[in-house]
């Protein structure tokens, strides 16, 4: 009998960069405005396309961004379901895809293990399996920032617990304490367009091995395990990849990766949570929120100590 194994390393990380973006119009704070193709979405900066040359524009500069409907690419963002959906999105290698959504994923610490997770909303939403976060209060984020030179590694220790729910396996996190700071995103795709034998590829943090990338393909779009459904991939998904993007190649998530079989002989059996799942999570969140005093929400209790039975007094009978 196959065993099946959350993919936390006591839970991960994956790796994701906001989307390209059709032709945008970029308000400065100066007043002045630039009507442009926005090619990439940094967490400090936007890089938009001029045609003859192609400029960086600091977020600190931008009074707002606005996309504009084309037939190019046409991104959607809905403040109130917290997640965006992009039409139109050009499909990518692997390779490309990487640049393209590598920011966007954090690794997520806890003191008891590592997982994975994702920004949905540039104000630090972040999505992640329950497995990940259930019982501790105690959650760091680490993001993956591509600097000028180097990478750059930054660590955000106030993390606020939004909503979870253990049967899904599903929790929904806001980092605190990032000040002005606009994240990268990805978009979520649909489930109904996932095809059996397409390639999907995630990035992640097995056994803490932060931004490794594994390619696979889809071996069932709809596996049901124990009355919920399931992506199953041959995608490799280990101890750390918990709570991480399983992307399609136009850079969409359209799983979160969450388990995989565990047995001597057992190769390449993985699975994902669709992405219709996650969004009706998402824009049902208020039923899921987090209650840190109901002890269903999350936390773990000690059991209450048990009283001492003593031993039966000695009893004598006469003759």
């Amino acid at each position: 009998m196959k065993t099946l194994f959350p993919a936390a390393l006591g839970a991960a990380l994956i790796l994701a960069v906001a989307p390209v973006f059709a032709l945008s119009t970029v308000q400065l704070k100066s007043g002045a405005s630039i009507e442009a193709d926005v090619i990439a979405e940094k967490a400090d900066r936007i890089v938009v396309d001029l045609g003859f040359t192609v400029i960086s524009v600091p977020r600190d500069e931008i009074e707002s961004l606005k996309s504009k409907e084309t037939s190019g690419v046409a991104t959607v963002a809905d403040n109130t379901d917290l997640y965006r959906v992009a039409a139109n999105l050009p499909v990518l290698s692997v390779k490309e895809n990487v640049d393209r959504v590598g920011e966007a994923v954090v690794l997520i610490r806890t003191p008891v293990g590592l997982g994975s997770g994702f920004f949905i909303h540039s104000s630090g939403y972040i999505v992640t399996n329950e497995h990940v976060i259930a019982g501790e209060y105690n959650i760091t984020v680490t993001q993956f920032r591509r600097g000028a030179t180097e990478l750059e590694k930054v660590q955000y220790s106030k993390v606020r617990i939004v909503a979870l729910d253990s049967r899904l396996d599903l929790a929904l996190l806001k980092i605190e304490d990032a000040g002005p700071v606009l994240f990268p995103t990805v978009p979520l795709g649909d489930g109904g367009d996932l095809n059996d034998g397409q390639t999907v590829f995630a990035i992640g943090s097995p056994l803490g091995l932060d931004r490794t990338v594994s390619q696979g393909i889809v071996s069932a779009r709809t596996r049901p395990l124990d009355g919920q459904l399931y992506i199953q991939t041959t995608t490799q998904i280990n101890p750390g990849n918990s709570g991480g993007p399983l992307f399609n190649l136009r850079g969409e998530v359209v799983g979160v990766n969450n388990m995989k079989a565990m047995e001597v002989g057992v190769e390449g059996l993985n699975f994902a949570i669709p992405s219709p799942v996650l969004k009706n999570f998402l824009r049902n969140r208020d039923a899921f929120a987090f209650d840190p005093r109901n002890p269903n929400a999350g936390y773990r209790y000690l059991e209450p100590p048990q009283p001492v039975k003593s031993a039966p007094a000695a009893t004598s009978s006469k003759p």
